[in-house]
């Protein structure tokens, strides 16, 4: 599980500060070099919009890497969340293990 305080970067900074500067992107340019309207490619920036299975596909093949790198990302960012929000805890934590038939 994850324990550290600190939050992760979002998938916004990731997407912005390590791939479209760089590489000198626009949100335009990135839309339609994925195929997706600009308003997409904005809610990632802004991290309005997770990251889906489809999403993660089409980034892979922009940039080049993992889809898995970026499911990842949104991964650790939606366990971290769910850790740090007093609620969501709250739930999770009324979780109890079931009982197993004695092998």
């Amino acid at each position: 599980m994850l324990t550290t305080k600190r939050e992760p970067a979002s998938v916004g900074e990731i997407l912005v500060e390590e791939f479209m500067e760089p590489l000198g992107l626009t949100q335009g340019e990135l839309a339609e070099a994925m195929g997706v309207p600009r308003k997409h490619v904005n809610e990632l920036c802004n991290n309005r919009r997770a990251i889906t299975a489809d999403t993660a596909l089409m980034l892979a093949r922009v940039f080049g890497n993992s889809a898995d790198f970026w499911l990842n990302v949104q991964r650790r960012n939606d366990l971290w969340q769910a850790l740090h929000s007093p609620e969501r805890r709250q739930r999770i934590e009324r979780a109890r293990p079931v009982r197993t038939a004695a092998a």
